[in-house]
């Protein structure tokens, strides 16, 4: 009777992002899904994650939906634990609407896009020139706007 061997590999990463939370999905090198959980997103919810996907084997990479909004401040605490993070484009809608919507079913689906290399975008560091020019036409565009709202009011007196 042959014994097959079992090889541990790295494990892949994926997490749907939220406002107040954020699921986590874990599959393996071959893209079997080994586990999904939710996180509070604060500091200590990102810390956790890390433990949580770490805990699983070798963390190759992680593909996080919303780099740029909600898993900002998560792609912010990945990096800068070392870890590989890809940003993965929200499901396109004929597969949601296929496969239905749900929080673990986006998480795997993020990890797989990060595993099979179909989500490779470097998420934007959001530091820099280009973050301080950013902060400064948000903070004009504010200013112009409290400005037309005031001009109304005296108008209107």
């Amino acid at each position: 009777m042959s014994r097959m061997t079992v090889t541990t590999g790295p494990v892949t990463g994926g997490v749907d992002t939220h406002s107040q939370t954020h699921h986590a999905a874990v599959i393996d090198q071959v893209g079997r899904p080994l586990s999904d959980r939710e996180f509070p997103a604060t500091p200590a919810g990102y810390q956790a994650l890390l433990a949580w996907l770490r805990g699983h084997g070798e963390l190759g990479r992680v593909g996080v939906e919303g780099t740029g909004a909600y898993g900002a401040a998560l792609t912010r605490h990945l990096r800068a634990e070392g870890v590989a993070v890809v940003e993965v484009d929200r499901p396109d809608r004929h597969s949601r609407r296929r496969c239905g919507k749900s929080d673990p079913l986006d998480a795997y689906t993020a990890a797989r896009a990060a595993l099979a290399g179909t989500a490779a975008g470097v998420p934007k560091a959001r530091d820099g020139a280009v973050e301080a020019i950013r902060t400064l036409r948000v903070a004009r565009r504010g200013a112009v706007k409290a400005r037309t709202q005031a001009g109304r009011v005296m108008t209107a007196v």
